[in-house]
């Protein structure tokens, strides 16, 4: 079973899934950083890139949005279905620069946050999720979510035709898709489901038509209450809260919109803080490390980049099994679960190589690659997985929804710059001498004063000195030192007196 713990500060709310006794997941909103997906903005189209087949919409944000020729909404012609109408959109589409013009007004849904340097991402086809439903009000389509046996869809679909119908269908327009939580949802609550979203859609137009553009139409719900509606399932046994005003909050939100939640809330009054009953910050701090020890003796190497994310495996120290094709077996198969664990406490996406352990033998990579899938199986997050390559790379992708936990947490090192590495002392020692010399060519100082780090004066008064002195000679010029210790190994700076 789950459990959900509910770190919550006036700056901060943090969540944690907790299965068997480790983390699963980890979900951070600050305050001053609140994500976007499923905002309603009233934009305003600042410029079309025929070139790219996208658009920018300025939505209020610091960097405008991004709005692709996909993501354009086209009812369907009439007799057409909307499947179809959507594969002729995806095949054929229809030139951006004639679907939108530069200071035109759009209503746009936040479909991806702000990554990086990318802005948002924008969908001008609106949907609004609810506890049982999603509603789509330019559609008339009525869904079942895949995720339910395709042996119930069809009856759940016409029980859903019916409470459609019977709630004014026909009069307003709009389509519906049952969540799979909404499985085991009686009439009545599918009803109120039905009209608490058709209320919210009739809100969000009434503001369309009152705001001026680049105004927020409609803000999705908070983390918190995110949990109930999309982190709650058959497998959570409680969902426990360190603050009692948020309980309540929480509570009276629950028993309103999702009774059967609500009833696994819990106020945590323990001593401890929440989060130190797993030691969640601790596996917080090694998710944010290259290097993940599994109880084998191996261990992961990831790495994160921009383009893809890939995980090495090793086996370590693990030398127990009785050959050395089942020691690599072993320690594949128990990455399998490390790696689908990590992908979801990380929350990485895009592409994903894993590069395991080569195998000689087929059955091994067969029940590698079936536990694999197994574990993803148990990721909220779309996952796509291929088989093993000729190089015995396992290929995977994982949809992007958010900023990644180091991305969330972190950021690149000024020192740096990102990339893990820095110049050696002997080599800002010869920088700084090669500037001395180019600064000579161009200027007649006093004196060169050198400011650098402790270990690169030392090395020039030490090793170097002979070189320095020399310098000195050839420019005619006397070289002080002085050393800074604020300053970092690379950092120097030479003063002309």
């Amino acid at each position: 079973m789950e459990e959900i713990l509910i770190n919550w500060s006036p700056q901060e709310t943090r969540v944690a899934v907790v299965e068997n006794a480790a983390v699963q997941e980890l979900h951070v909103e600050r305050t001053v950083e609140r994500g976007l997906v499923g905002n309603i903005y009233l934009g305003k189209v600042s410029r079309v890139l025929p070139g790219m087949q996208s658009a920018f919409i300025d939505i209020g944000l610091e960097r405008a949005a991004f709005l692709h020729v996909a993501d354009v909404w086209h009812p369907p012609a009439e007799g057409e279905t909307l499947s179809a109408a959507r594969a002729a959109q995806r095949e054929t589409p229809e030139p951006i620069e004639k679907q939108v013009f530069e200071g035109q007004s759009l209503m746009v849904q936040v479909i991806k946050d702000p990554i990086g340097t990318k802005g948002a991402r924008l969908s001008t086809q609106i949907s609004i999720a609810g506890r049982l439903l999603v509603f789509l009000p330019q559609d008339d389509h009525i869904g079942v979510s895949q995720k339910i046996p395709l042996a119930e869809r069809d009856a759940l679909r016409q029980r859903l035709q019916k409470l459609v119908s019977d709630a004014g269908g026909e009069k307003k327009s709009g389509g519906f898709i049952l969540r799979t939580n909404a499985e085991e949802a009686s009439d009545a609550e599918l009803a109120e489901d039905i009209a608490y979203l058709r209320k919210t859609w009739v809100r969000i137009k009434e503001a369309s038509q009152r705001l001026p553009p680049k105004s927020l139409l409609h803000l999705d719900l908070n983390l918190l209450q995110r949990v109930l509606r999309d982190l709650v399932g058959e497998r959570t046994g409680s969902i426990k809260v360190d603050s009692r005003e948020q309980f309540e909050a929480l509570r009276a939100f629950g028993q309103e919109f999702m009774p059967g939640a609500a009833t696994k809330l819990e106020l945590y009054k323990g001593e401890r803080p929440i989060f130190d009953l797993y030691g969640i910050d601790e596996e917080v701090a090694r998710a944010l490390g290259r290097r993940v020890d599994l109880k084998s003796g191996g261990y992961l190497i990831v790495d994160q980049t921009e383009a893809l994310t890939t995980i090495d495996v090793n086996t370590g120290g693990f030398v127990g099994a009785r050959n050395f094709d089942d020691t690599i077996f072993k320690t594949n198969l128990e990455a399998a679960g490390a790696i689908a664990r990590q992908l979801r406490l990380r929350n990485l996406g895009g592409i994903i190589i894993a590069d395991f352990i080569d195998m000689t033998r087929e059955d091994h990579r067969e029940a590698v690659l079936a536990e694999f899938r197994k574990q993803l199986a148990r990721d909220r997050v779309k996952t796509m997985l291929g088989g093993f390559s000729q190089l015995g790379l396992l290929e995977m992708t994982r949809k992007r929804t958010r900023e990644s936990l180091a991305h969330m947490l972190c950021e690149p090192c000024p020192h740096c710059q990102g990339t893990g590495q820095v110049k050696t002392t002997r080599s800002v020692a010869y920088e700084i001498l090669r500037e001395i010399l180019r600064e000579a060519r161009q200027f007649n100082p006093r004196e060169f004063r050198v400011l650098a780090a402790p270990q690169v004066i030392e090395l020039l008064l030490d090793e170097e000195s002979q070189h320095l002195a020399g310098l000195s000679d050839f420019i005619g010029k006397p070289i002080s030192l002085q050393s800074e210790a604020s300053m970092w190994q690379g950092q120097y700076d030479i003063v002309l007196l």
